[in-house]
């Protein structure tokens, strides 16, 4: 599955073909269908992989956490650390695939919600909150579609940015 991953990071959905995943694990094709009973079922798992290990087992142990604002550093630091051109491609593939899209959308509705919930519980008022989890969700998907060259520092300054001035609306400025 982390190959898929990374084939998905280098070439796209488009380039996610069996040849490149066999190719990648120096393995034959019918040594992948020992696995494997087809490429769809291949491509499904990939997907659910991705979700589970790539977003709920992080935002388990991120939801762990009692303080609301180390929360959000946590998912900051998380984001920092995602698979951004996978990510990308997995954004591309869930316009053209209804069940990736499906997925997609139940990712990107548990990320807002940990965002919006840690918020909330700085005393943020409900309009606002769910504004700063909107931001914050869309500079993760903004940074991952644009064509610049990665700069996960910056990145990583904008989050501070952004939980800073959330912090001073509430009047809670560390």
């Amino acid at each position: 599955m982390a190959v898929g991953l990374e084939v998905l990071g280098d070439l796209g959905h488009l380039g996610l073909k069996l040849a490149e995943v066999c190719h990648r694990l120096g393995v034959t094709s019918g040594s992948f269908y020992h696995y494997f009973d087809n490429w769809a079922q291949y491509r499904r798992q990939l997907i659910e992989y991705w979700k589970v290990n790539g977003t709920l087992a992080q935002l388990k142990v991120i939801c762990a956490e009692p303080d609301p604002r180390q929360r959000i550093e946590g998912l900051v630091e998380v984001a920092l650390r995602l698979n951004h051109p996978a990510e990308c491609a997995i954004r591309a593939w869930s316009r053209v695939d209804p069940d990736v899209a499906a997925i997609q959308s139940e990712v990107d509705r548990l990320r807002h919600r940990v965002v919006l919930d840690a918020a909330l519980e700085l005393g943020v008022d409900r309009a606002r909150a769910t504004r700063f989890a909107d931001a914050a969700l869309y500079l993760l998907v903004g940074y991952e579609q644009a064509a610049v060259a990665p700069d996960l520092d910056g990145l990583g300054a904008i989050f501070g940015d952004l939980l800073s001035l959330i912090e001073g609306r509430a009047g809670l400025a560390s």
